[in-house]
């Protein structure tokens, strides 16, 4: 029930994903509904919040032991990309359906959206300390990989087309090899002889 309203959220918005639609999605008992969610459609919801950016954050971990983080990073707009066209550009981000609807009865899941966008941030600013980017930067280049998936994939789904994503993907690729290139080398005496 929870990857079922996950989906449903990327799809729908949280307006739209309603413990019957999400009974329909899964085939779910109503039954189990209450059993395991007993804090209702707000608890169900924020759990699948939780799990969406658990998976997204597990992807952005297997970039962490990529030995290029460029092509770690143009392997997630990939994914976004093959997901928006098996999609028909109906699938966008839970995340983002959460954060920018407003429900006045579950504040909790714009703090819950808010949460899992920091950890996303730390989780890639760390990949980017790891390669040699200053923190200030790394902090900031995070931000902005995100920022333009996520405005990138709501461009796709509005347009239905993967331009807007492909430009991003192109700009970020070319500066990340700008950025990771300029970085300094840890080691000024590495290939020298004493």
């Amino acid at each position: 029930m929870v990857l079922g309203a996950a989906a449903l959220l990327g799809e729908y918005g949280v307006g739209a994903t309603s413990i019957d639609r999400v009974l329909a999605h899964t085939g779910a008992p109503r039954g189990s509904v209450y059993h395991h969610f007993p804090g209702g459609r707000a608890q169900l919801i924020d759990e699948a919040v939780a799990r969406a950016g658990d998976y997204i954050a597990d992807l952005i971990d297997a970039a962490t032991r990529a030995d290029d983080v460029t092509e770690a990073i143009d392997a997630f707009f990939a994914l976004w990309r093959e997901r928006l066209v098996q999609s028909d550009f109906r699938s966008g981000c839970p995340i983002v359906a959460v954060a920018v609807e407003t429900n006045d009865e579950a504040p909790q899941l714009a703090r819950s959206a808010a949460e899992v966008f920091a950890r996303w941030r730390e989780a890639l600013a760390g990949v980017f300390l790891r390669n040699g980017l200053p923190e200030g930067r790394s902090r900031r280049l995070a931000a902005f990989v995100i920022a333009a998936v996520e405005g990138a994939v709501i461009m796709c789904r509005a347009e239905r087309g993967t331009a807007p994503l492909d430009d991003a993907a192109a700009e970020i690729h070319d500066l990340l090899v700008h950025a990771l290139s300029d970085r300094p080398d840890p080691d000024p005496g590495h290939g020298t002889r004493s």
